[in-house]
């Protein structure tokens, strides 16, 4: 393609912005804005070119390989995965840039905070475009170094500077079992060329990987008295990484507490970069999965549990922001669900999965914009004391509506009339209904259809207090400057037809990747998972299926109404430090308690205390006899140095007479 060329430009073109930023940021306007953004444009626009470009052609990889030191290689990989990808996250950080110049205008530290999020979206940039697995992996260490800047980025606070250190610390959990993974898959790989890698060849580069995916899949290991497949440890070991990453159930505890910077850093995390990067690992070595479907399955089960889980704890959160990562931890369990189907589905269950990071990236990003715009003009999150706020902020309120329209997923099935979340969020649903029916197994869809309940209440239950009704405070307010309510009214627009435009053709382009591409899918491993005459059913199943995601949606809308906009339910009943249910959700369900208190304090930090102790007891013990065997044979030795030089004498020629004696010996003997 004409622009092959000019695809390292993409993350690099962002990574200079950050230098010059950095260094020379507060001497330009806008305290250096303007360099990030005109980076990141021109890394959209060819991101666009070359997607629009593999549309027109899509078996016309991009990939581009370069010898790093002896086996290892640094390489570009552009397929319709990475290509859609790509063009969201440059697309939704550019408009995440020019709405900060607003936002973050009267910060002293704006030129570094441009500076770092113009580094961390190089960094998913780079993720994205990896073409080997451990150049994916030092990308995927930049964006948790990125993160934990952003999160700490007021780091005078203190709840910021906690908020940053535990994002980081859980999310390198799931980061020693990735990188665990990648040394069992190397170590797999390098026994099945015997230790001889022919000249040319990467190991770790994905091509190479899965053409090797039916011998791995074919080694065997005992845990547990269990035989299990070294793919199958090796896809777990990968998920964990993207469980930690992408905040699923039980590493999700470090996401929530990240809403403690500013909340342009929040819509990055949560739409463009750090949390998609989990699900886009598992995309992007889905051939393995699927070949593993025992890890298959746990990625679905783990990710509908954690679209519940998430859920529930949403409904009852008061602060802005808050509610709003509950709902991000919540989709992305959906989007591993989506994944997950590829048991039952296959390859498309990439397409239906990616499809919906990208339009939850539109109204995530949209939803998050329009908090901050709030924070922004009235000076608190807290939904408690807002109400009435569309008054005063007619443009804001108008685009929350959109994006809460997409979140809940509310459309028409059967027609092309819906919002984006709509025609994204129900085909995962529905194939967890396939998934039910082919596997006898509703768990996943019951998980889904409460979440899309409950997903729907609490958005409403947000906007009704937030919005509706009478200010319940003097918090005065105003609409926010067009630098902000321009990208809020894009995005609006995006949250409410991308959907019912692309979803066919996305769909088809990014399921794609694995069939048309490099990937030979008639690999037996591969071919006997997955019932894909299923995969072209869905939409098809009976009238109530399709028509239950929107009536659960309709009926989370309607409980919001009338407890929260009508009023007709004393909630003060339920609201209380008495009732055990609500107490329950409201502290999370105690889990910062159970992973601080006992994880960390009584197995770690007194676990090691005690090692620590006893070992300290062994080395004293060793260093007090050895002291005392020293004492005591220096005592018994001194007791021979009289100091007389005639004992000396006679010691020398007795120990000379019994040498000489001893050859003479030893000379005979031999």
């Amino acid at each position: 393609m004409a622009y092959d060329n000019l695809a390292f430009l993409i993350p690099l073109l962002p990574a200079l912005a950050f230098v010059i930023t950095f260094f020379v940021g507060k001497k330009t306007p806008y305290g250096g804005a303007l360099i990030p953004i005109f980076a990141i444009a021109a890394s959209f626009l060819i991101s666009l070119l070359i997607t629009i470009g593999l549309l027109q052609n899509p078996d016309q990889v991009i990939s581009q390989s370069y010898h790093w030191f002896a086996i290892l290689n640094l390489g570009i990989l552009i397929d319709p995965l990475a290509a859609v990808m790509l063009t969201m996250v440059t697309f939704v950080s550019l408009l995440i840039h020019i709405y900060s110049v607003g936002y973050m205008s009267h910060d002293p530290a704006k030129s570094r905070y441009f500076a770092e999020t113009s580094l961390f979206t190089a960094s998913m940039l780079s993720l994205i475009l990896s073409d080997n697995i451990l150049q994916l992996f030092i990308s995927w260490e930049l964006v948790g170094l990125c993160s934990y800047l952003l999160i700490g980025f007021w780091y005078q606070k203190p709840s910021a500077a906690s908020a940053a250190k535990k994002a980081f610390l859980t999310t390198r959990i799931g980061d020693v079992m990735f990188l665990a993974g990648i040394i069992v898959l190397f170590a797999d790989l390098f026994k099945l060329v015997n230790g001889s890698i022919p000249e040319g060849v990467y190991l770790l580069r994905f091509d190479e990987i899965f053409s090797y995916i039916p011998e791995i899949a074919a080694m065997n290991a005992t845990f547990l008295g269990f035989e299990v497949s070294h793919l199958t440890i090796i896809t777990l070991l990968f998920f964990g990484g993207a469980v930690g990453k992408s905040g699923q159930f039980p590493l999700h505890v470090w996401l929530p507490d990240a809403m403690e910077g500013p909340t342009t850093v929040s819509a990055l995390i949560h739409a463009a970069t750090m949390v998609t990067a989990g699900v886009y690992l598992v995309a992007r070595t889905f051939p393995m999965f699927i070949a593993a479907p025992q890890s298959l399955i746990i990625v679905a089960y783990v990710g509908a549990f954690t679209a519940l889980f998430a859920a529930t704890m949403g409904i009852v959160m008061n602060d802005l922001k808050r509610v709003l990562a509950y709902s991000t931890i919540s989709q992305l369990g959906y989007m591993m669900l989506g994944l997950g189907m590829g048991a039952v589905i296959g390859a498309e269950a990439v397409g239906v999965s990616i499809f919906h990071l990208v339009s939850h990236a539109f109204f995530k990003a949209l939803l998050f914009l329009c908090a901050g715009s709030v924070i922004h003009a009235v000076g608190t999150h807290d939904m408690r004391e807002l109400g009435g706020v569309a008054k005063v902020m007619p443009i804001t309120a108008a685009t929350m509506v959109a994006a809460s329209l997409a979140l809940a997923g509310f459309g028409i099935p059967g027609t092309s009339i819906g919002s984006t979340g709509f025609f994204s969020k129900d085909p995962i649903i529905e194939n967890a209904y396939l998934f039910g029916e082919h596997a006898g197994n509703w768990f996943p869809y019951l998980f889904a259809i409460v979440a899309a309940l409950l997903t729907s209440l609490y958005i409403f239950r947000l906007l009704f207090m937030t919005f509706a009704g009478k200010p319940r405070t003097n918090y005065g307010g105003h609409e926010s400057p067009a630098s902000m309510t321009v990208p809020l009214s894009i995005l609006g627009i995006l949250a409410l037809i991308f959907g019912a435009i692309v979803v066919e053709p996305f769909n088809k382009f990014v399921s794609g990747t694995f069939v048309n591409n490099f990937v030979n899918m008639d690999i037996p491993a591969l071919a006997e998972v997955g019932n894909y005459e299923l995969a072209h059913h869905a939409g098809h199943e009976p009238l109530l299926i399709l028509w239950m995601p929107v009536i659960v949606a309709i009926i989370g809308l309607l409980i919001a109404f009338v407890i929260y906009y009508q009023k007709a339910i004393d909630m003060s009943r339920f609201v209380s430090k008495d009732n055990v249910v609500y107490k329950l959700l409201y502290n999370r369900y105690y889990q910062n308690e159970i992973f601080t208190q006992l994880f960390a304090v009584k197995f770690v930090y007194e676990g090691l205390a005690m090692a620590g102790y006893h070992i300290d007891r062994f080395i004293d013990g060793i260093v007090n006899v050895i002291s005392y065997l020293t004492i005591e044979a220096g005592d018994s030795f001194r007791k021979i140095q009289t100091g007389v030089i005639q004992h000396y004498s006679v010691a020398v020629i007795t120990g000379v007479s019994l040498l000489v004696i001893l050859i003479k010996l030893v000379m005979e003997v031999f």
